[in-house]
């Protein structure tokens, strides 16, 4: 029986965006006896876009994933630099919990003296910055870079690559040149479609956060291993169901 990793993506999307979401994870690089699962978040956020929209992906996430545990999945991945609703998840499971931006700064950390994020736009900065002063690594980021514009959770980047895949390579370039990052991030899963692009054209480590989410998780879960009780204690009370019960 393969082991089931259960993805959450943190805003409602169509079934076809969740098959756009899924190629980030090619059956080449999958750990032999593991399946991944893509779901989408029933309601709540669209693209968050703000402290309001971050709430309501960490509600919608948390609830999407409670239940992981009992329903046998061995291992729960947040998609979405937002790493949303990561601690209350770890909370609630004793199963494995990662997220995209914690996984792949730390990652990036291991590989190189300073990384760079390289998003769509300013609004998901304070995504990336959360995340660094969680893990206190502000002193390991060259920089956060974006080319202003606005992401679709639907399509992705279908469409536009030709534009969108240039304006992310002139980003990570300047990152690299200017602002001395070794190792480059990108700024979110709906860019997992230009990671082979930039992969190619650029002399660092190039970091797709879904992926180096999944294969954490894989790691985590081969090794026998899952987060502290004591820095993620348990509920003394479960509450699961209060934001899709009756009303």
């Amino acid at each position: 029986m393969s082991r089931r990793i259960l993805n959450i993506v943190p805003v409602p999307v169509p079934p076809a965006a969740l098959e756009a979401f899924s190629a980030q994870l090619p059956a080449e690089v999958v750990h032999p006896g593991f399946e991944n699962v893509f779901v989408a978040a029933a309601a709540g956020a669209k693209i968050i876009d703000s402290p309001y929209e971050q709430l309501l992906a960490e509600a919608f996430v948390l609830e999407a994933a409670c239940r992981a545990e009992d329903e046998g999945f061995a291992a729960v991945c947040v998609n979405s630099m937002s790493d949303s609703a990561l601690a209350a998840l770890r909370s609630r499971l004793s199963i494995p919990v990662v997220g995209p931006a914690s996984s792949s700064m730390l990652v990036a950390c291991m590989l190189g003296r300073k990384f760079s994020v390289i998003s769509m736009w300013s609004k998901w900065r304070s995504l990336y910055e959360k995340a660094i002063v969680e893990h206190g690594i502000a002193h390991r980021v060259a920089s956060i870079r974006d080319i202003g514009t606005r992401p679709d959770a639907a399509e992705l980047l279908a469409g536009k690559e030709e534009a969108v895949f240039e304006l992310l390579y002139r980003e990570a370039r300047r990152a690299i040149d200017d602002d001395g990052a070794d190792v480059i991030i990108l700024g979110s899963t709906t860019m997992h479609q230009s990671y082979s692009y930039l992969q190619k054209k650029l002399e660092v480590p190039v970091l797709s956060p879904g992926l180096v989410a999944a294969k954490v998780a894989e790691l985590l879960v081969l090794t026998g291993t899952s987060h502290s009780k004591k820095a993620y204690p348990n509920p003394a009370v479960v509450q699961d169901g209060l934001f899709s019960g009756p009303a």
